[in-house]
């Protein structure tokens, strides 16, 4: 299993904000994420989701950020 580290935005934080989460690569812009949410966090996607990434720069560089669910 290839896996990369993903972002996925988290809601009702009140300002924009990302957690890193491990996931499964299955093609060059899509992944799967295994990492485990915290209790006391809601996600945009969820554990086991596919989702679709792209690059998004950060104050410390480029990351992967999950942007759309695959069906």
């Amino acid at each position: 299993m290839n896996t990369s580290t993903i972002f996925v935005e988290l809601v009702n934080e009140g300002t924009e904000c990302w957690r890193p989460v491990e996931a499964e690569q299955l093609s060059d812009s899509t992944f799967r994420i295994i990492g485990a949410k915290p209790e006391d966090e809601i996600w945009k996607f969820d554990c086991g989701d596919v989702v679709r990434c792209k690059l998004r720069q950060f104050h410390n560089g480029p990351g992967l950020v999950a942007y759309m669910k695959e069906p």
